[in-house]
C-alpha cells in the first residue's frame, strides 16, 4: 500500500516549484516549497520531511553547499539533486557528499516519481532496519503450550484481514507484541506500526497527538507537527489503553474511523488517511460502556474481534521457554555469561501469582541471574526474589521466621542489599572475588552497592 511522504522543495524558480509540487500532490504526497537554502535549513529545524528535493544552481548558497550543510547538522533526510547545468565532476561531488541522487532537468514527471518512490522505499527499508536492531533484546511472543498456540491461530487469521482488532489482557501480557504481529502478518508490514498510550497522554494534548496541528494553533505550536494518524498512513495504528481515552476524544476518533480523514488542529482541510486501527485495554470496555465512560457507537466501531490474552499464571507449560529466552536476551545484552534455570527453579517461580504477568517474569529472571551466585539457578534462589508457598522471601534470605513487608521492589532491594552483603563478608571484602561470584563486572559492583546504600568506605578492610 502506498504511503504519502512530506516533501521538501528548493528552488530558485517559482515555475519548476508549482509543476513539482503539483505533481507530487496529485501522486498522494504532500510538498512544502521554498526559493533558497537558508530557508530550506530553517525549515528543517522546525519540521519533519520524508525527502529534500533541491535545485543545485541557486543566489546564496548552491543545492551542494546546503547538502554538505545539513550532512554536518546530521540530518538523515535523503537528498535527492537537480540541476539543468549537470556534469560528471558535479554528479560525483553530489554523491561523495551523500546525496542519493542526481537528476538532469528537464524532468521527466514520471522518471522523477519514480525516482522519489524508490527512494522512500530505500528510507523506510533503512527505518525498518533500525527498528528490527532496535527491538533486539526486546520481549518477543514465547510460548508452545495451548494458550499460546490457540493466540498465535487467530492472530494468522485475523492478520490477513483489515478487520478491527480488540487486544484485551492484564497488564504485562503483551498486548503491544501481539498488536505489532499482526501488523507485521498483515499486507500492510512493509508500512509503519505507530503506537500511542492513551492513558500516558494528557487529556488536553491528546488530539494533537493523534491528529497533529499546524504551527500557531496554540500557545507552544512552534511547528507544524504530524499526528499519529498521518504518520501511520498505509500501515497500522496501535491505540494501548483506549480504555483511558477522554469521552469528548472518543467522538472525534468515531469519526475519523467512519469517515477515514483526519483534521489537524488548527487546520482549515481534511486529509485522507489509510489507517489499520487495533486497540488494546486492561479494562472491561462494555462495564465502562453500561457507566457511560465509554461511548457505545465507538465500542462496536472497535470490539469487532476481540482477542483475550491468558496471563501467564495460566500458561505454567511455557515457564521453561520463558525463562531460557529472558536469561538469554539479558546475558546477551549485559555482556554477561549465560545462566540456567534448574527445573526446581522453574517449579518454583510456577508457584507466584505473577500480577505483573510476563513483563514481571522478565525483571525477576534479570534480578536472578544478578544474584545467582553459580551458573545453575535453584529453587532457592528464586525463593530469595518472590514469595512463595514455602515461606516468604524474606525467610529465606534470612532464615528468620518474621514474615516480609513492603511492596516486591522494597522486598527485592532488601534482599539484594542481604545478598551483596553476604558475599563481602564471605570473600573478606575482596571486591574482584565478590564481583566474580556476582557474575559482575567490578565497576558495576561498585554503582550497584551505591544504589543499595552499601558504605563501603567504613565496611571494607584493605583487599
Amino acid at each position: 500500500m502506498p504511503r504519502k511522504a512530506h516533501l521538501l522543495l528548493v528552488d530558485d524558480d517559482p515555475n519548476t516549484l508549482a509543476s513539482l509540487s503539483r505533481a507530487f500532490r496529485l501522486a498522494g504526497h504532500e510538498a512544502t516549497v521554498c526559493d533558497n537554502a537558508a530557508r530550506a535549513v530553517e525549515l528543517l529545524r522546525t519540521e519533519s520531511f520524508d525527502l529534500i528535493l533541491s535545485d543545485v544552481v541557486m543566489p546564496g548558497r548552491s543545492g551542494l553547499e546546503l547538502l554538505e550543510d545539513l550532512k554536518k547538522a546530521g540530518v538523515k533526510t535523503p537528498i535527492i539533486l537537480i540541476s539543468g547545468q549537470a556534469n560528471i565532476e558535479m554528479a560525483v561531488k553530489a554523491t561523495k557528499l551523500g546525496a542519493l541522487d542526481f537528476l538532469e532537468k528537464p524532468l521527466s514527471t514520471d522518471k522523477l516519481l519514480l525516482t522519489v518512490e524508490n527512494a522512500l522505499r530505500l528510507s523506510r527499508l533503512e527505518d525498518e532496519n533500525r527498528e528490527l536492531r532496535h527491538r533486539l533484546g526486546k520481549h518477543e511472543l514465547v510460548g508452545s503450550g495451548p494458550a499460546m498456540k490457540k493466540l498465535m491461530a487467530q492472530i494468522e487469521r485475523v492478520a490477513a484481514s483489515e478487520t478491527r482488532v480488540c487486544i484485551l489482557g492484564e497488564t504485562g501480557t503483551g498486548k503491544e507484541l501481539v498488536a505489532r504481529a499482526i501488523h507485521e502478518k498483515s499486507p500492510r508490514h512493509e508500512n509503519p506500526f505507530i503506537t500511542l498510550n492513551c492513558a500516558a497522554v494528557p487529556a488536553e494534548l491528546i488530539e494533537s497527538e493523534l491528529f497533529g496541528h499546524e504551527k500557531g494553533a496554540f500557545t507552544g505550536a512552534a511547528a507544524k507537527h504530524v499526528g499519529k494518524f498521518e504518520q501511520a498512513d498505509g500501515g497500522t495504528l496501535f491505540l494501548d489503553e483506549i480504555g483511558d481515552m477522554p469521552v469528548a476524544m472518543q467522538a472525534k476518533l468515531l469519526r475519523v474511523l467512519e469517515e477515514g480523514e483526519v483534521e489537524r488542529v488548527g487546520g482549515d482541510k481534511p486529509i485522507r488517511v489509510n489507517v489499520r486501527v487495533v486497540v488494546a485495554t486492561h479494562r472491561n470496555l462494555e462495564e465502562l460502556v453500561k457507566q457511560n465512560a465509554f461511548r457505545r457507537d465507538l465500542f462496536h466501531r472497535i470490539y469487532v474481534f476481540p482477542l483475550t490474552l491468558p496471563p501467564l499464571r495460566e500458561r505454567p507449560e511455557d515457564f521453561p521457554e520463558l525463562t531460557a529466552h529472558f536469561a538469554g536476551q539479558v546475558a546477551a545484552q549485559n555482556g554477561w555469561k549465560q545462566k540456567i534455570f534448574a527445573d526446581d527453579a522453574i517449579a518454583e517461580l510456577r508457584k507466584y501469582g505473577w500480577p505483573g504477568n510476563v513483563r514481571e517474569l522478565r525483571n525477576v529472571v534479570e534480578r536472578l541471574i544478578l544474584l545467582a551466585a553459580d551458573e545453575n539457578i535453584t529453587a532457592a534462589d528464586v525463593r530469595l526474589i518472590l514469595p512463595t508457598s514455602e515461606g516468604d522471601a524474606a525467610s529465606a534470605a534470612s532464615g528468620s521466621s518474621g514474615n516480609a513487608t513492603g511492596t516486591l521492589a522494597e522486598r527485592t532491594e532488601a534482599f539484594e542489599r542481604e545478598v551483596m552483603l553476604a558475599e563481602i563478608r564471605r570473600h573478606n571484602f575482596h571486591m574482584t572475588n565478590v564481583a566474580r561470584a556476582l557474575g559482575l563486572e567490578r565497576s558495576h559492583l561498585y554503582k550497584k552497592c551505591q544504589q543499595l546504600g552499601i558504605d563501603l568506605q567504613s565496611l571494607r578492610k584493605p583487599e
